[in-house]
Order: structure tokens, then C-alpha cells, then sequence
């Protein structure tokens, strides 16, 4: 039988910076989906960009590789991530200047 975990990492955070996501310890699985549901907060119609990070402590990140297409407006997505270090997160930005998102991420886990 096959294990899961499913974790909210961010639940409606409100983002108007370039932001990473609370990481999680996921070294006993083999792979992970980031779901991400975004909500644009602003008139101006600014991407938010995120890519999917790693690390073998928790502490020290590298980009993994995946990442989202530019998210806008009101949207759902998600992306497969496997052969990842211990640790991941979402390492998100806003190229331009005042725009603002609310998101939740979650973050399944199954070995």
C-alpha cells in the first residue's frame, strides 16, 4: 500500500513581493504535486511566476528545474515533481510592480 501526505504550505497568503513558500520534509517520498489555487487581488494584470525548489537541509535552495506557465487572473494549477532532495518548496515572484495575488498551495507527497 502506498503512503500520502497532503500539507497546506500557504493557505490564502496574500503576495505582493516575490515570496517562498514554508518548506516541506518529503525525503521518504518519490513524488510530489504542487497544487496552487490563485486569486489576482489587482487591476493590472501582472504574472505571478513560481518555480519549484530543493534542498538536501532545509536551509540552502536550488531551483529543481519545474516550473508553473505565468499564472493570471483567477486560476488553478499543479506540476509533477520526482528525484527531489529532502526538502521542497515554491520560490514565487511578481515581475510587476503592484501586482498582488491571494494563493493557497498544497503540497502531496506519496511514497
Amino acid at each position: 500500500m502506498r503512503h500520502f501526505q497532503t500539507s497546506t504550505v500557504e493557505q490564502r497568503r496574500v503576495v505582493d513581493t516575490d515570496f517562498a513558500t514554508h518548506p516541506l520534509e518529503v525525503a521518504w517520498a518519490s513524488e510530489a504535486i504542487f497544487f496552487v489555487d490563485a486569486e489576482q487581488l489587482d487591476e493590472g494584470g501582472g504574472p505571478l511566476l513560481l518555480k519549484v525548489q530543493l534542498s538536501v537541509d532545509g536551509v540552502n535552495w536550488l531551483d529543481e528545474g519545474t516550473a508553473f506557465e505565468p499564472l493570471r487572473g483567477n486560476v488553478s494549477a499543479f506540476r509533477r515533481v520526482s528525484h527531489f532532495g529532502g526538502w521542497l518548496r515554491l520560490e514565487g515572484s511578481l515581475p510587476e510592480r503592484g501586482s498582488a495575488y491571494r494563493v493557497t498551495i498544497h503540497l502531496v507527497a506519496k511514497a
